[in-house]
C-alpha cells in the first residue's frame, strides 16, 4: 500500500460528498481545475499556509493509487512536487476522514498520520 496523500475541507463538504459519492473540491479547487492535495511531509506547512484558523474542517488520507492517472505531481511552492487531481475525488478512494481540530494556540492539532 502506498504512502496517504492528504486534503483537507469543511466537514459540511465531506458530508455532502459522502451523501454524493465524489467530492468536487473547494471554490480555489474548481478555480485551479485541479484538487489541492499534500504528501506527508508538506501537510502541516500547507494546512498553516492556506487554513490557518479555520475551524470545522476535516483532514482527508487518500489513496493515491485509487486515483489513477487523473492524480499528477506538479511543481509549486519552491519547485516541490505536489499531487493534484484532475477530476472528482471518488468517497471510495478515502482511507480515513479525521477531525482536525484548532488547538489552544490558534494551530491545527493533526491525528497521527499513518497509513
Amino acid at each position: 500500500m502506498s504512502e496517504a496523500i492528504y486534503h483537507v475541507t469543511s466537514w459540511d463538504a465531506w458530508r455532502e460528498a459522502e451523501r454524493a459519492g465524489r467530492y468536487d473540491g473547494s471554490a480555489d479547487d474548481r478555480r485551479d481545475g485541479f484538487i489541492h492535495f499534500s504528501a506527508r511531509a508538506q501537510l502541516v506547512e500547507s494546512v498553516a499556509r492556506h487554513r490557518a484558523g479555520q475551524s470545522g474542517l476535516v483532514l482527508l488520507s487518500v489513496d493515491p493509487e485509487a486515483l489513477g492517472p487523473a492524480l499528477k505531481w506538479e511543481p509549486s511552492r519552491g519547485g516541490a512536487l505536489f499531487p493534484h487531481l484532475y477530476g472528482p475525488l471518488p468517497v471510495a478512494a478515502v482511507r480515513r476522514a479525521d477531525d482536525l481540530p484548532l488547538g489552544a494556540d490558534g494551530r491545527h492539532v493533526f491525528p497521527p498520520l499513518g497509513d
